[in-house]
């Protein structure tokens, strides 16, 4: 059997790796697999797997750390699509797909998440009738306005194999009418990696990762200041008592009249009781310099910038927080399992299940200062509470390549 399982984008190198592994271990303990406990009579053979890059996020920070860190091998194939529209990375990406099908022959073609990639990748797989595996399906939030739930609709309809983290998506789906066999609840693959790593991050120095990080210190270094402002802000966080932000999507960082009050709010109000660790992706950044804002808060005390983290220096942070204001959906399923509180800057989200109203720790907040202030109150004074949703116990990724082995199709 031969496997192409694709990445565009950090979220998927996250849920690929172990993947990756669940492969390697089945290589090793061959015909049939006990660790995957297949029927004698079922002999599946060696598996060929191949990983194509699509080149989504081509930036050495944003990926090449993901890969040394989570040990996923050197991709067999990038794709090179860079950055662009919607249109030119799905376009680019098929184009170019297209080759690599026509080339290796796969029995299958497996996609992670939610990003470009998916959508194109298996679009392409379906016309060129390769078996296609959605790892993550049936995440819905209801908005049409995100590119990433168009991919979502598309890639879950024409897949052969659904493998869905919780049950809510797996109701999604035969909502929308999916055949029952096409769907395998299997748990969430990204809770694997946090699991496989958590040691790892344990063992980092939350100082150094702010020291080797920090812009703030960076551009001190570069104008060859003494980084008196850098050193105060560290030895002043309270251990345990900071909070930590991320912020990346359109709706929350492309418009002034929107950051500028979220911004406001955490170096007026935030600041002002603890220390606040904004990790700052490169679209964030490029906007509050656009809007002139960056300036107004470099030298703000207890406001730490720093540049993108790798995994386990997320992680670590994650581990430690007092609170989490973020609205990226990965870190809102670590938070669960981390028992983190997590205000949610989104006005809806694909994991329900993350939510306090079912048993998780995040809250919806969107961009309303009013709620985000008020949530943030109640956050903070919540205690942590670790709490683990079905399956999601660091075993989904063998359970996902169980259900591609045993997969018989409708026909059957």
């Amino acid at each position: 059997m031969k496997i192409i399982s694709v990445v565009g984008a950090r979220p998927n190198f996250m849920k690929i790796a172990p993947f990756i592994r669940a492969i390697e271990n089945h290589n090793k303990s061959i015909s049939p697999s006990p660790s995957l406990a297949l029927p004698p009579s079922y002999n599946v053979g060696q598996i060929t797997h191949l990983l194509v890059h699509t080149g989504q996020h081509y930036d050495d920070r944003m990926s090449l750390s993901f890969f040394e860190e989570l040990e996923i091998p050197e991709a067999d194939i990038n794709l090179g699509v860079g950055s662009g529209t919607h249109a030119e990375q799905v376009g680019q990406t098929m184009i170019e797909f297209e080759k690599v099908l026509k080339a290796e022959k796969p029995d299958w073609v497996v996609i992670v998440g939610d990003v470009n990639a998916i959508l194109a990748c298996s679009v392409t797989a379906k016309k060129e009738h390769i078996k296609c595996c959605h790892i993550e399906a049936g995440l819905r939030s209801g908005d049409m306005t995100m590119p990433e739930e168009i991919n979502r609709l598309v890639a879950d309809r024409i897949s052969d194999l659904l493998l869905t983290p919780d049950l809510i998506s797996s109701e999604n789906l035969r909502k929308e009418g999916v055949p029952e066999n096409r769907i395998k609840f299997v748990g969430n693959i990204m809770i694997d990696t946090l699991e496989a790593n958590r040691e790892k991050a344990e063992n980092l120095d939350i100082d150094q990762i702010i020291e080797k990080n920090s812009i703030q210190y960076q551009k001190a270094q570069g104008a060859g200041l003494p980084p008196l402002l850098f050193e105060l802000r560290r030895t002043g966080r309270a251990q345990g008592d900071f909070a930590v932000m991320t912020l990346h999507r359109p709706s929350n960082v492309d418009s002034k009249e929107i950051l500028e009050p979220i911004v406001r709010f955490i170096t007026d109000e935030v600041c002002a009781e603890r220390t606040l660790i904004w990790t700052l992706h490169p679209r964030t950044r490029k906007m509050l310099e656009t809007f002139g804002l960056f300036d107004s808060i470099f030298k703000i005390q207890n406001l730490i910038l720093l540049e993108p983290l790798s995994y386990l220096e997320m992680l670590r942070l994650n581990m430690e927080a007092r609170i989490m204001l973020t609205d990226s959906g990965g870190l809102q399923e670590e938070c669960t399992i981390l028992g983190t509180p997590c205000l949610t800057l989104r006005c809806n989200t694909e994991r329900p299940v993350t939510l306090r109203e079912h048993g998780g720790a995040s809250v919806l907040v969107g961009n309303n200062i009013e709620r985000i202030r008020k949530e943030y109150y109640v956050a903070i004074e919540k205690p942590r509470n670790p709490v683990r949703p079905e399956l999601w116990d660091g075993k989904t990724a063998e359970s996902c390549l169980r259900a591609i082995l045993e997969y018989k199709g409708e026909t059957e």
